[in-house]
C-alpha cells in the first residue's frame, strides 16, 4: 500500500492506493483560514498536523488492516506558504499562505531586481515566499531575527513525519529563491532577502526518498518500520502526476479554490513577462508552465454567500444548455490576480447590471468570468511558446457541465473528462510515494487515466464568447484606472 497526503487550503486529504494503483480509500480533516486584515491569509501549522492526523485516523478506522501494508508516503501541498521556525523547530508565527497579498510592495521591490526573473524564470508575485520574508523582516523584525528554517507547508508535515528538513523542486520553484533551470537554491537571491542557504531545507526530486516515518507515528498508525517518505510535490505538480500530465504538450485545467491551466514541458521555457509560472515538475528533468487565477470556485462560493444559495443550487439554475453571454460581465479578482496581470490590488466587479439582471444572470456572469480568466492564462501560455490542442478538467468545479461547456467554448478547445476516479493531488502524491519506495519508472507510473467523455466547444457560440471575452479584457484597465 502507498499513502498520499495532500495539504490543501481547506483540508488535508489522505488517500491509500495498492501496488496496482487501485484506490483503497480516502479520508480528510478540515482546515480554516484566518484573515485578520484585508488581504491577509494565515493558518496555524499545528492545525495541519491535527487535520493530517484526523485524515489518517479516518483511513485507519475504515481500513483497519491496510495501513500495516504501507511502504511509501507521498506529500502534496499548497504552495508558497512561509512557515517560519526557530532553532528548536518551534513555529514563530502563523504561516502566511499562498493567497496572502500583504507583501505586494516587497514583491515589487524584489521584482525590480533583474536577477530574480533571470534565475527563477518568474515574476516575483506577492503570494510567493521570498516577499513574505521581506515583509516579516520589515514589520516583525524580532521574529525575522529568530528564523532558523523556512519551510513550505507540506514540508512542515514532512518535518513532523520524519524529523527532516527537506523540500523538493516543484514546490521550491515557487519561493523566488530557486534557480529553476539548475534546480538548486540561489545564494544571491537568498542574500537579496537577507537569508542564507543554511536556512533552507535540503532539496531532492519529487520521486526520491526524503526521509522515513518516525517509529512513534508508525506505531500509532499500525505501520511497519522503514516507511519511505517521498519528496512529493506542490499541489499542481502532484495533480499533474495524478493525471499523467508529465509529457510535452499535455495539459489540464483545474477548477479548485484557485484556477490553474497547467502544461508539462520537456525543457525549461521561462517567459516571466507573460505572468506565466515556469516551475520544475515533480519528476526529474521536467518542467511545467502554469497560468494561475486566484479565484475560481472561490468566486462562485463568494456569490453563494451573498445570495444565500449553495453553489450547486446556483449552477443548477442555469441547467446544462450553454447560453450566449449576456450584457453582464464579472471580473473574478476577489483577492487580486496573478496571470496575466500580476496585480495584488485589483478587486472584482460586475459590469453591465440592469433591472433585468436576475440571480441566474449574475451566476452565469460569474461562471463566464472565471472561464475568461482561464482564457487569459491560455493566451499567456501561447505567448510563452506553448500551444495546446486540448485540456483535461479536474477539480470540484469540473462537476458542473455548464461550467465545462463554458470553458471549452471560451478556450475553443476540447475538454476531456477522466474516467471515474480521483486523480488529483493526493493520488499523485501516493504515486510519488510508490516510486520512492519501489524504484518504479516515474513516467510509466504516472500514466493518464482513460477519457470518459470529451466536452467540445459549442461552435454556434464561439463567436459570441469571443466578443464577450474581448469586452472582459477591456474592463480590467478601466477598473484598475478607476480604483487606483
Amino acid at each position: 500500500m502507498y499513502l498520499g497526503l495532500d495539504l490543501g487550503t481547506s483540508g488535508v486529504k489522505a488517500m491509500l492506493i495498492d501496488g496496482e494503483q487501485k484506490i483503497i480509500g480516502s479520508a480528510s480533516g478540515a482546515l480554516d483560514v484566518s484573515r485578520p486584515h484585508p488581504g491577509w491569509s494565515e493558518q496555524e501549522p499545528a492545525e495541519w498536523i491535527r487535520a493530517a492526523g484526523e485524515a489518517i485516523a479516518g483511513l485507519k478506522a475504515a481500513h483497519p488492516d491496510a495501513l500495516a501494508a504501507v511502504r511509501g508516503i507521498g506529500l502534496s501541498g499548497q504552495m508558497h506558504g512561509a512557515t517560519l521556525l526557530d532553532e528548536n523547530d518551534a513555529v514563530l508565527r502563523p504561516c502566511i499562505l499562498w493567497n496572502d497579498t500583504r507583501s505586494f510592495r516587497q514583491a515589487a521591490v524584489l521584482d525590480s531586481d533583474p536577477q530574480f526573473r533571470a534565475l527563477t524564470g518568474n515574476i516575483v508575485f506577492p503570494g510567493f515566499t521570498a516577499p513574505k520574508l521581506a515583509w516579516v523582516r520589515e514589520n516583525e523584525p524580532d521574529i525575522f531575527a529568530k528564523v532558523r528554517w523556512v519551510l513550505l507547508p507540506k514540508d512542515y508535515l514532512r518535518l513532523w513525519l520524519t524529523g527532516e528538513h527537506i523540500s523538493e523542486m516543484s514546490d521550491s520553484a515557487g519561493t523566488s529563491w530557486l534557480d529553476t533551470g539548475k534546480r538548486k537554491w540561489s545564494e544571491s537571491l537568498l542574500a537579496a532577502t537577507h537569508l542564507e542557504e543554511r536556512q533552507m531545507p535540503d532539496l531532492v526530486e519529487g520521486a526520491d526518498s526524503a526521509g522515513t516515518l518516525r517509529p512513534e507515528l508508525a506505531s500509532r498508525w499500525g505501520m511497519g518500520t522503514g516507511v519511505v517518505i517521498a519528496g512529493g510535490a506542490g499541489d499542481n505538480a502532484a495533480s499533474a502526476c495524478g493525471m499523467g500530465t508529465v509529457g510535452e504538450g499535455q495539459a489540464f485545467v483545474s477548477l479548485g479554490t484557485s484556477g490553474v491551466l497547467f502544461a508539462a514541458n520537456a525543457s525549461y521555457l521561462p517567459n516571466p513577462g507573460s505572468a506565466v509560472h515556469a516551475f520544475c515538475h515533480a519528476l526529474p528533468n521536467t518542467w511545467h508552465q502554469m497560468g494561475v487565477i486566484l479565484s475560481a470556485t472561490d468566486a462562485l462560493n463568494w456569490h453563494s454567500g451573498v445570495t444565500g444559495k449553495s453553489a450547486a443550487e446556483l449552477a443548477g439554475e442555469l441547467g446544462d444548455v450553454l447560453k450566449a453571454p449576456g450584457s453582464v460581465t464579472f471580473l473574478p479578482y476577489l483577492s487580486g490576480e496573478r496571470t496575466p496581470h500580476n496585480d495584488a490590488s485589483i478587486r472584482g466587479a460586475f459590469a453591465g447590471l440592469g433591472h433585468e439582471s436576475s440571480r441566474a444572470v449574475l451566476t452565469q456572469a460569474v461562471i463566464e468570468g472565471v472561464s475568461f480568466a482561464i482564457r487569459d492564462s491560455l493566451e499567456a501560455l501561447r505567448a510563452a511558446g506553448t500551444m495546446l490542442q486540448r485540456v483535461t478538467a479536474i477539480g470540484g468545479g469540473s462537476r458542473s457541465r455548464y461550467w465545462l461547456k463554458s470553458i471549452a467554448t471560451a478556450l475553443n478547445l476540447p475538454v476531456d473528462l477522466p474516467a471515474d476516479g480521483d486523480f488529483g493531488a493526493a493520488f499523485g502524491a501516493a504515486r510519488l510515494g510508490l516510486i520512492a519506495a519501489t524504484g518504479a519508472d516515474p513516467v510509466a507510473t504516472c500514466f493518464a487515466p482513460a477519457t470518459a467523455e470529451t466536452i467540445a466547444p459549442e461552435a454556434p457560440l464561439v463567436s459570441a464568447y469571443e466578443d464577450a471575452y474581448q469586452r472582459y479584457r477591456r474592463l480590467y484597465p478601466a477598473i484598475r484606472d478607476a480604483t487606483l
